[in-house]
Order: C-alpha cells, then structure tokens, then sequence
C-alpha cells in the first residue's frame, strides 16, 4: 500500500512540474477563470469545442501542487470527449474528491482520490474541475472555491 501513496504522490509532483496543456489557447471557443483565495490558486482555463465535442483544452495559472496536477489531469481527460463525457467525469471526480469512494475505475483520477482527507486541500483540487464546468455551461464569472 505504501508504494502505491509513494506512486500517487510522485503522478503528483510529475504533473505539477510537467503539467500536460499547459499553455494559451488563441482560438478558444470557451474560456473561464478560477481562483482559490485560501491557497492562491488561480487558473485561466481555455477550452475548444466543435459539434459538442472538446477538441483542444488547455490552462494557465499558478498555484500548489494539488490545484496544477488536478488542472493537468482533467485536461488530459476531457480533451476529445463529448461536453456530456466531461460533464460525467466532472461529477465522477466531485464524489471521488469529497467521499474518497469512486463507482467503478477512477483512471488517473486515482492520484487525487486521497485528497478528501485533507478538506482544505478539497478546494485546491476542485478549482479547475470548477472552472471547467463554467466553461462548458458559459459562465464567465470568476469560478472561486468560497
């Protein structure tokens, strides 16, 4: 069990020092901003969507290395899926982050199950998930975790 938290952790760090779409997208069909005033996170999600489906996301932004690794992952999920798919995933990953409990394969969500351990690092983990639901629904309103 250990070498599977030493594992998790190391996905971790990995996409937090390596993050995947990282990067302006210019010609975003959907774009939404995020901030976590407990941490200081903050995300400028982009996202490009085409007959329903989402062909280009990527981010921007700074924060811990929950909040960057999240970002990371969800956008290596969400990329080629139906706005449906990532409406399912996002609530997938809601109930993994809160409850710690997944219903059927997390993938690599799995990294970040642990993190409903640590309430104020729920936050930290749910901005971009967050911010991409807006994006997807047209909310430009700052996404806040508060």
């Amino acid at each position: 069990m250990d070498d599977l938290k030493d594992l998790y952790q190391q996905m971790i760090l990995d996409h937090n020092q390596n993050p995947q779409n990282f990067r302006e997208m210019e010609n975003a069909t959907s774009k939404a901003e995020g901030h976590n005033p407990l941490c200081g996170d903050e995300l400028t999600l982009f996202l490009h969507v085409e007959n329903e489906m989402i062909t280009d996301v990527s981010f921007l932004g700074s924060g811990c290395a929950i909040s960057k690794a999240s970002a990371s992952i969800m956008t290596t999920l969400i990329k080629d899926k139906t706005i449906s798919e990532a409406e399912t995933l996002f609530e997938q990953f809601h109930s993994i982050i809160t409850t710690g409990k997944s219903n059927g394969d997390m993938g690599k969500l799995a990294v970040l199950a642990g993190v409903y351990k640590f309430p104020s690092r729920v936050k930290c983990a749910v901005l971009s998930w967050h911010t991409m639901n807006n994006a997807l629904h047209g909310n430009t309103n700052l996404t806040t975790t508060e």
